[in-house]
C-alpha cells in the first residue's frame, strides 16, 4: 500500500482521499504503479487549487460583478465537492466559503454607488426638467428650439432611474418641450400674417410715395411725406425680402422729391442772395439810430426813422433760408429796443402815478410840519424823552420825503 498526506493507493490499486468524514474512494489507475495513481489524482487536485485561487482574485480585484462571483464560486464549490482528487479538499472549500462576505462587502458597496449614481441622475434630470420648463415659458423664439433640442440630448445620456421616477420626470419634460413647439408655432404664424398686413400697407404707401415724387407743391407735400413715413414706422416688418423691395422704392421716390425740391431751394437762395446784401445795409442803418436814442432820448425821430427802413425791408424780398432766422432776429432786436425806450418813457410819465407821487409829497410834507411844531413845543417844555423821540420821526418822515421827492420828479420829467 502506496500512502499520502491527503490519501493513499490500496493493494488492489484503488486511490482514497482522506476527509474529515474518513476515506473516500476516487477511483483508481490499473495502467501505473500506485506512485503513478496518486500523482494522477494530486494533478486533479493540483487543478481544481488553481482554479480556485484564480476565482479568489478576480473576486478580490473586484473585476466581476458580486453575481457573477457567487455563480462561479457555486460552479468551483460543485467542481471540488465529491470531486475525484487527493489534497485538502475541506481546504478549498474553505477558501470558498471565505469569498462570501467579500462578495456581501462588494454587493453593499455597489449598492450604495447605485444609489448615488441614481441620485445623480434624478438631480440631473429634475435640473434638465426644470430649465425646459422655465423655456417653455420664455419667448425666446430665436435660440429655445435649438436650446430644447440640446437639452434633450442631455437627457439621453443621462442614466435612467427607476421606472415610476423616470416616465414622471419625462412627462413633465416633454410636456414642456411640446407646449414650447406650439407656442412657437402660434407665434410665427401670428407673426407671418402680421407681415403680411404690413406688406399690404406698404405697398400702398410705396405707390403713394411714387405718385407724389414729380410734386412741385413742396409744402403739402413734403408733410404728406412726413405722414406717410409715420405710417410706414408704425406698419410693422413685412418679409424680409419684400421689405428691402419696398423700401428702396419708398426711399427712391421720396428721395427724388426732395432732392427735387432742394434744387428747387438752392436756385431760390441764389436768386434771393442780393436782397439779403439789401437787408444787410437795413440792419446797419437800423442799428446806428439806437445810439442817438440813449443820447438825446428822442423816440418820435427814432419810430419814424425805423419805419422807413422797415418800408424798405418789406420791398427788398424774400432772402435765403438759411439766413432768414439770423436776419430776422437783428432787425427784431432793433424794433424791440426802440418800443424798450418808448414803454420806459410811458411808465415815467405815466399821470395817475404822477398824480400819486405828487400826493404822497404833500401828505409827508404836511406831516412833517406837524411833527416839526410839535418837536418846538416839546423843546420849550424842556422834555428830553419827548425831543428825542420826535426828533427821530422827523428824520424818518424827511427820508421818505425826499424818496418820494425823487419819484416825482422822474414821472413828471
Amino acid at each position: 500500500m502506496t500512502s499520502h498526506q491527503w490519501g493513499r493507493v490500496d493493494d488492489d490499486g484503488t486511490v482514497y482521499v482522506k476527509t474529515a468524514d474518513g476515506e473516500r474512494s476516487v477511483g483508481s489507475y490499473p495502467a501505473g504503479t500506485p506512485e503513478e495513481a496518486l500523482a494522477f489524482f494530486t494533478e486533479r487536485y493540483a487543478a481544481l487549487a488553481f482554479e480556485v485561487e484564480l476565482l479568489e482574485k478576480r473576486v478580490n480585484s473586484g473585476v466581476m460583478s458580486p453575481e457573477e462571483a457567487t455563480e462561479s464560486v457555486r460552479t468551483v464549490r460543485a467542481q471540488v465537492s465529491g470531486a475525484n482528487a487527493v489534497g485538502d479538499l475541506a481546504g478549498l472549500e474553505g477558501r470558498l466559503d471565505a469569498l462570501a462576505p467579500v462578495l456581501a462587502s462588494q454587493r453593499e458597496a455597489r449598492r450604495v454607488e447605485k444609489e448615488k449614481r441614481s441620485a445623480e441622475a434624478r438631480a440631473a434630470k429634475e435640473k434638465l426638467v426644470v430649465q425646459a420648463e422655465k423655456l417653455a415659458e420664455s419667448d425666446d423664439w430665436r435660440h429655445g428650439a435649438n436650446r430644447l433640442r440640446d437639452l434633450l440630448e442631455q437627457w439621453k445620456a443621462v442614466p435612467r432611474i427607476d421606472r415610476a421616477s423616470d416616465d414622471a420626470l419625462w412627462r413633465r419634460f416633454s410636456t414642456a418641450r411640446t407646449g414650447y413647439t406650439r407656442r412657437r408655432k402660434a407665434h410665427f404664424a401670428q407673426q407671418s400674417q402680421e407681415r403680411e398686413g404690413a406688406r399690404a400697407v406698404k405697398e400702398r404707401l410705396a405707390a403713394e410715395a411714387e405718385s407724389l415724387a414729380d410734386s412741385t407743391d413742396w409744402g403739402p407735400t413734403a408733410g404728406r411725406y412726413r405722414d406717410l413715413m409715420r405710417d410706414w414706422k408704425a406698419a410693422g416688418p413685412a418679409p424680409k425680402d419684400v421689405d428691402d423691395r419696398l423700401w428702396k422704392r419708398f426711399r427712391g421716390a421720396q428721395d427724388q422729391f426732395f432732392g427735387a425740391r432742394d434744387a428747387a431751394n438752392a436756385a431760390l437762395d441764389e436768386e434771393f442772395a442780393a436782397n439779403a446784401e439789401v437787408k444787410d445795409a437795413l440792419i446797419v442803418e437800423a442799428e446806428a439810430l439806437l445810439p442817438a436814442l440813449a443820447e438825446t432820448g428822442d423816440i418820435e425821430a427814432a419810430k419814424r426813422a425805423y419805419r422807413v427802413i422797415a418800408e424798405r425791408w418789406d420791398a427788398a424780398g424774400k432772402v435765403p433760408r438759411a439766413r432768414i432766422k439770423e436776419l430776422e432776429g437783428r432787425i427784431a432786436k432793433v424794433e424791440q429796443t426802440i418800443r424798450g425806450h418808448e414803454d420806459e418813457q410811458w411808465r415815467r410819465s405815466d399821470p395817475e402815478k404822477s398824480a400819486r407821487a405828487d400826493d404822497m409829497v404833500s401828505k409827508l410834507q404836511a406831516a412833517i410840519d406837524q411833527v416839526e411844531a410839535d418837536l418846538e413845543k416839546a423843546r420849550a417844555a424842556g422834555s428830553a424823552a419827548k425831543v428825542a423821540e420826535l426828533e427821530e420821526n422827523l428824520a424818518s418822515r424827511q427820508s421818505f420825503l425826499e424818496m418820494a421827492r425823487r419819484a416825482s420828479a422822474e414821472y413828471g420829467s
